[in-house]
């Protein structure tokens, strides 16, 4: 009896083999389909990439086209600016007789009548033209030839004018139409003033001897 079960198996090994045989390969048939599906994959994230990298692109081009007009804006604000400063230092540019006059100018802190004071300063940036400070007033002058050789400064904006002759100097606001200050003396005008008073000069109205 156990000869005819082991001769039976012997015979059915061989089916048993064939029969396993086409379900592996079967089987193995799908997973070689299913593998390309990956590269699938990595194909729609290329092309992600790609849009990505335009619409970036994109932004940037637009982000560029708006700052332009900012930018132009800008250079022409700088330019503008160039050229309006350009017209102030032509406008305050002096002629040589109006320099000559603004190196008699007496400068420094000068007492004027009624203890008050005016100071009168060069200005650095602009040479030439002088600041003259005193209590309630500040004046940015230029100096103005005249035909009688007085020292002249005026500021047309403030309506100032600043008259230096030997002896003294006076302040006028012409637009108020009255002294800021007066008998207003540097040293070099006391002096001058002090030799008036020990050698006063002749009368015109005074008949000569």
């Amino acid at each position: 009896m156990k000869s005819f079960i082991a001769s039976a198996l012997m015979l059915l090994a061989p089916a048993l083999v064939l029969a396993q045989a086409p379900a592996s390969k079967a089987e193995t048939k799908p997973a070689a389909k299913a593998a390309p599906k990956p590269a699938a994959k990595s194909t729609d994230k290329a092309a992600a990439a790609k849009t990505t990298t335009k619409t970036t692109k994109t932004t940037k081009k637009a982000e560029t086209a708006k700052a332009d007009p900012t930018s132009s804006r800008t250079q022409l604000k700088s330019a503008t600016g160039q050229v309006a400063a350009g017209i102030i230092a032509a406008e305050a540019a002096l002629s040589p007789a109006e320099l000559e006059i603004a190196e008699r100018v007496h400068v420094g802190r000068i007492p004027c009548e009624l203890g008050a004071f005016v100071t009168v300063t060069a200005d650095t940036a602009t040479p030439g033209l002088f600041h003259i400070e005193g209590k309630g007033f500040k004046y940015h002058m230029s100096p103005v030839a005249t035909t009688t050789g007085t020292v002249r400064l005026e500021d047309q904006k403030g309506g100032a004018v600043w008259l230096q002759i030997g002896n003294k100097s006076m302040l006028m606001n012409q637009k108020l139409g009255q002294r800021l200050a007066d008998e207003c003396m540097s040293p070099q005008q006391m002096l001058v003033a002090e030799a008036i008073k020990k050698n006063p000069p002749v009368s015109v109205l005074e008949p000569l001897k």
